[in-house]
């Protein structure tokens, strides 16, 4: 297979959650790839600072501001997103999540909305947007929810965000059964620990360490250790690839109990 299969030049990308972050890398790497890419996030201010940047190094990059959890503001910044980039958004990027905190007797209804409604609603409204104007148009598309490792396996203190994340990676299977149909494909990246600016400082003290040394790699990811599997489900280079989870976690999912 040629490198060029792994390309995006003609595709127009939606990645939510693209503020900072692992969104904002992934924003990036799919338009050094080739595509025009939009950006949306609640915090439009901080977008336009990183779309002029983007644009600075030559790529084609927009921003939309977006809640996920509300259909009407998704519905909004898609068809908002589609004027900017000149069509229907064929890669989407699920990315927007947060994850909550605290052991699940003290999770309080409040929370465990917040947790759901942003990892798994927002993930079904933005989606359930995107495939139906791909369906109009009779576009093919590629979409690509972000899940963990948490959604495989648990961690304690963040119930609800197990729940979410086992939750999209089901939603994912569900969607490739039934977009199959529409040149639709549907997949999972679940990351392991990957060393971000918010993660940082835990894994330095001694807790974050003992973390570290589950993991086989002894190590946290980087972030650019997820671009392969990401470029794999965008383009055509995972052409029949539907319904699968990607597990980028340095054999974390491989160790003892």
């Amino acid at each position: 297979m040629s490198v060029d299969a792994f390309g995006l030049e003609g595709r127009r990308a939606l990645v939510t959650g693209a503020s900072g972050g692992l969104g904002l890398h992934f924003a990036e790497v799919l338009a050094r790839a080739g595509a025009e890419v939009v950006l949306a996030a609640r915090r439009a201010d901080r977008l336009a600072e990183e779309v002029e940047r983007l644009r600075g190094l030559g790529l084609r990059a927009h921003a939309v501001s977006m809640d996920v959890t509300l259909a009407a503001s998704v519905q909004d910044a898609v068809a908002e997103a589609e004027a900017l980039a000149g069509g229907v958004l064929d890669v989407l990027v699920n990315n927007a999540g947060v994850s909550g905190e605290g052991f699940f007797l003290q999770v309080e209804e409040a929370d465990w909305d917040t947790v759901i409604d942003t990892n798994l609603k927002g993930s079904y409204l933005v989606s359930r947007t995107v495939a139906r104007r791909l369906v109009e148009q009779g576009s093919p598309g590629s979409i690509i929810h972000i899940a963990s490792i948490l959604g495989l396996r648990v961690a304690g203190g963040v119930a609800p965000y197990c729940a979410s994340k086992a939750g999209l990676i089901h939603l994912t299977k569900a969607m490739a059964l039934e977009l199959a149909r529409h040149r639709i494909r549907v997949n999972a990246l679940a990351p392991g620990y990957i060393e971000t600016d918010f993660n940082r400082t835990f894994f330095a003290q001694d807790a974050g360490q003992k973390l570290l040394a589950r993991i086989p790699f002894r190590r946290l990811g980087h972030m650019r250790e997820l671009d392969g599997p990401l470029l794999l489900l965008a383009s055509e280079a995972g052409g029949y690839m539907s319904g699968s989870v990607l597990e980028v976690d340095g054999g974390h999912l491989c160790s003892t109990l």
